[in-house]
């Protein structure tokens, strides 16, 4: 498997697209993804704090998201994708100097809003400077090929984390978390960023982001068409983002060890960067095809989930794989959509819905896996997947009927020809 540059025209997409991987990696390569929780709980944080903890992360990124985006906007991209790097390295730092729940609460916070910074910033900053190098369709294979560089991170972290705990305990861990954050910030810096004049004209304005925020929200007020965008980005990306978290329970209750688990989550791991990587391949899927592959997606997480075997997690690694490839494609379709003076700020106002619609699923998923299983949680998070299916393809055939019709009634008033009046 290959993270090669996209084969785009001259040397400056090169350099556009090994940035974007390198920093797509450090940015996810978090030696503490699998030992914080430990950490909060070794601290002696009882389980209602912890989960408060979280709780603060999610609003941290809900209440900043959209602000951030306009920000993007209004001002540099590549600015903002240096700072958000910083935010999340000084968190980490706090969390291994001074461990107390004080600490952990203002290190979520500093994450969040690091996280923030960056979201709708960097497809923004690709998806132009793709454009300007006359390569806008090659989008959905280059971060496609982004998000599979992420997830490799999380499996190099996930992989490291364990024997770096093991030698040197969090303190090590930490450091070598907040060495990743600073690698990503300097990455940044040589993210190439040249604004066009719609960009220089919301510079220029009197009310500076506050203005690109009200100018992007009306632009999807008033078209349905990158309306239908940002609305298919949370209806693809949310479910099975929140069911993400659940994993590790999930594969635990098939009855395997635990030291078994990890190495199962990595098969799932693979399964969602498998999808990243495919997303070049896909970019050309109309809405009947992406309406096809969430619903292939779906019946495959129902049935592995179904099982309550261990044989039953590759079915899930391949509905992740499928719900990874139709975010980068909705993403795709969002970006194609959108002006470019407002798309960081369209790109956030998604990843708000995303974030909020996460969340929902976290309350109805924790009484599900009460009253019966995570297993069965899971199946029940295939049904969003067959709905959207479902009005993707109803939204697919309006358009062709609409336009049969169109050419019946053309056909049926048009003037009888010359020969029949004779």
């Amino acid at each position: 498997m290959t993270l090669s540059p996209a084969r785009v025209p001259g040397t400056g997409a090169r350099r556009l697209t090994a940035t974007l991987y390198g920093y797509s990696f450090l940015d996810e390569c978090v030696l503490l993804y699998p030992v914080y929780a430990l950490l909060f709980s070794d601290t002696g944080l009882p389980l209602w704090q912890i989960s408060s903890l979280f709780a603060l992360w999610s609003v941290t990124g809900v209440l900043l998201e959209i602000p951030s985006g306009a920000w993007a906007d209004a001002h540099s991209r590549r600015l903002l994708l240096c700072l958000g790097p910083l935010l999340t390295a000084a968190g980490f730092a706090l969390w291994v100097l001074v461990p107390s729940y004080g600490a952990f609460a203002l290190g979520f916070v500093l994450w969040g809003a690091g996280g923030a910074l960056g979201s709708g910033a960097l497809e923004a900053l690709v998806h132009e400077e793709l454009d300007r190098l006359g390569a806008a369709d090659r989008y959905a294979r280059v971060m496609g090929r982004a998000r599979a560089a992420g997830q490799i991170g999380v499996m190099a972290s996930m992989a490291l984390g364990g024997p770096l705990f093991a030698l040197g305990g969090y303190p090590a861990v930490g450091a070598a978390s907040v060495l990743a954050c600073l690698l990503a910030a300097a990455t940044a810096t040589r993210f190439p960023e040249h604004r066009g004049p719609a960009a220089a004209d919301a510079d220029d304005g009197d009310d500076g982001w506050v203005a690109t925020l009200r100018a992007g929200l009306a632009e999807a007020r008033a078209d349905r068409r990158v309306r239908g965008a940002l609305l298919l980005v949370p209806a693809v990306a949310a479910v099975w983002g929140a069911l993400d978290e659940y994993t590790p329970l999930l594969v635990r209750d098939t009855g395997v060890a635990d030291r078994t688990v990890p190495h199962l989550l990595l098969l799932i791991w693979t399964g969602a960067t498998v999808g990243s990587l495919l997303a070049g391949r896909a970019a050309r899927l109309g809405a009947t095809g992406l309406a096809g592959l969430l619903a292939g997606a779906a019946l495959a997480l129902a049935a592995g989930a179904a099982t309550g075997a261990a044989a039953g997690v590759a079915l899930v690694a391949v509905a992740f794989g499928g719900f990874q490839l139709a975010t980068v494609l909705a993403d795709a379709r969002r970006q194609e959509r959108v002006g470019d003076a407002r798309r960081a700020t369209l790109t956030s106002v998604a990843g708000l819905g995303t974030e909020v619609a996460t969340i929902a699923v976290y309350l109805p998923y924790a009484a599900v896996a009460a009253a019966a299983s995570h297993s069965t949680a899971f199946v029940w998070g295939a049904v969003p997947y067959l709905l959207t299916a479902l009005v993707l393809t109803a939204t697919a055939r309006g358009p062709r009927t609409r336009r049969g019709k169109g050419r019946e009634e053309t056909r049926n008033e048009s003037p009888p020809s010359p020969t029949r009046t004779q």
